[in-house]
């Protein structure tokens, strides 16, 4: 997804209302019609120790210059800055970025995933933790940019992506979803959605949830490969992603 405009900056208005101490819901619309609640007070204010707990985990491989996508509320780029990381966030959402800075974020640009190019700087580590490996959205998007993301990286490199395994829920919201992706020749994970805030709403766009299974095929023959699997409690997961000949 672009850069986000006026009214279709729907998370970045919840995240600044909430920033100024007018904490609301947004919501998660998918494209059939099932909606979910986003509480910013439970992403926003959450202590490291809080933190889930395969992502504490997969961040004692974060090293150098660290490329943080999709900034979230800016919670992990402000925890490595605070740890003496020299950390450049990037969000597609002005009010976020906007944000980012009024919490202390030194380096961070309005900036999409797909815009992303070695004018950026060159980066030992990428984080896309808050299940960001999804900003790729489809196979194709992704193996088209983690080619890219060759030429801002170093040699030794490492991207840590954090997702989860759409194929590990039983909720039949989802099957049924699952089922609709299949029929379409889409991804069984490969979810279309928008957020919405008042009279706010981002495009619908494409977010990709993965297996390991598909995410080893969907690395093949960009120049990654997973390094190491790091489990949570539950479906979501980390990979230690690094570079290869």
């Amino acid at each position: 997804m672009s850069c986000l405009l006026g009214n279709q900056d729907a998370f970045g208005r919840l995240l600044y209302e909430h920033f100024r101490g007018k904490g609301q819901l947004g919501v998660i619309e998918r494209d059939d019609g099932y909606v979910e609640a986003v509480d910013m007070a439970a992403i926003y204010g959450r202590a490291f120790t809080a933190w889930p707990i395969h992502e504490r985990r997969a961040l004692h491989w974060v090293r150098g210059r660290v490329l943080d996508i999709g900034c979230g509320a800016g919670r992990v780029a402000l925890h490595l800055q605070r740890h003496g990381f020299d950390v450049v966030g990037v969000d597609n959402s002005p009010l976020a970025v906007t944000v980012y800075r009024l919490r202390g974020l030194k380096q961070v640009r309005v900036l999409s995933i797909s815009d992303l190019s070695d004018e950026v700087g060159l980066f030992d580590t990428i984080v896309m933790f808050g299940n960001n490996f999804g900003l790729f959205s489809n196979p194709a998007r992704a193996k088209r940019l983690l080619k890219r993301f060759r030429r801002f990286t170093t040699d030794d490199a490492r991207i840590i992506a954090m997702t989860f395994d759409p194929h590990r829920t039983e909720k039949p919201e989802h099957r049924s979803y699952q089922r609709r992706n299949a029929a379409r020749g889409r991804m069984v994970g490969q979810i279309r959605l928008r957020i919405r805030y008042k009279r706010f709403a981002t495009p619908y766009y494409d977010y990709l949830f993965v297996s390991r299974a598909e995410m080893t095929r969907i690395l093949e023959d960009t120049g990654w490969q997973v390094m190491r699997w790091v489990d949570s409690r539950g479906p979501a997961y980390a990979a230690i992603i690094g570079k290869h000949a």
